[in-house]
């Protein structure tokens, strides 16, 4: 089972469905159907398991390209958890530099399977 990391834990986690934007894979490309792995800080000693999750939709975004047919709308930025399309659209060119003009990303929908246990304290 493969994973999706994030590095904030954004609101928009702990809604039982919840998107985001991620480019193709070059390896193994993202499917509908697939469960993964939900993880914060993946890649980092202190990492944390959210849960399991499956993709239940994927469609093509065009993220840094103005009047085009697949650029994300106001309303999905915002919901990803971003406080509008240009600070998602600062972000990725932040952290993706010009990639965000020549490769598309695709927005995932997916739905939480389980959540992992609550610890006791």
């Amino acid at each position: 089972m493969r994973i999706i990391s994030f590095s904030k834990k954004w609101d928009k986690l702990k809604q039982p469905v919840f998107t985001t934007f991620r480019y193709p894979r070059k390896d193994r490309d993202w499917t509908v159907g697939e469960v993964v792995q939900v993880y914060y800080h993946n890649r980092s000693p202190n990492r944390e398991k959210l849960g399991v999750a499956g993709i239940i939709n994927k469609e093509l975004r065009k993220i840094g390209t103005a009047f085009s047919e697949y650029q994300p709308t106001e309303s999905e930025a915002i919901a990803d958890g971003f406080k509008s399309l240009a600070d998602m659209t600062a972000w990725f060119r932040d952290t993706h530099g010009k990639r965000i003009f020549s490769e598309p990303v695709y927005k995932l929908t997916l739905k939480w399977v389980s959540l992992p246990p609550l610890e006791v304290k």
